[in-house]
């Protein structure tokens, strides 16, 4: 599932102008990152981004752009409903009602 998840990315990178392998390098320091992270600090630890933030308003941004790759939203719908579910974030309750879109 890793590699789908990776490969959605890259096709989004790919529908804004990058290469699959630009793309495959600009992923790569941030996926190693993370896998550092999980492995050393357990998946609360390693979790960044908007949604452990709380931050509803670019979680609809990012859903709003997203539109146009609808394969990758679902993704992207698919883990952020399983971080809400499974791991910290703020305004719980924002984010799910942003999900809800």
């Amino acid at each position: 599932m890793l590699v789908a998840t990776l490969v959605t990315g890259e096709r989004v990178a790919r529908a804004a102008g990058m290469s699959a392998i630009q793309a495959r390098r600009k992923m790569l320091p941030i996926v190693k990152q993370t896998i550092d992270n999980y492995y050393a600090l357990g998946p609360a630890g390693a979790f960044s981004g908007p949604i452990v933030r709380g931050d509803a308003e670019t979680v609809r941004k990012h859903l709003q752009v997203l539109k146009k790759a609808p394969v990758a939203r679902n993704v992207y719908l698919a883990l952020a409903r399983a971080a809400l579910r499974y791991l910290p974030v703020r305004n719980r309750a924002r984010l799910k009602k942003a999900l809800e879109r």
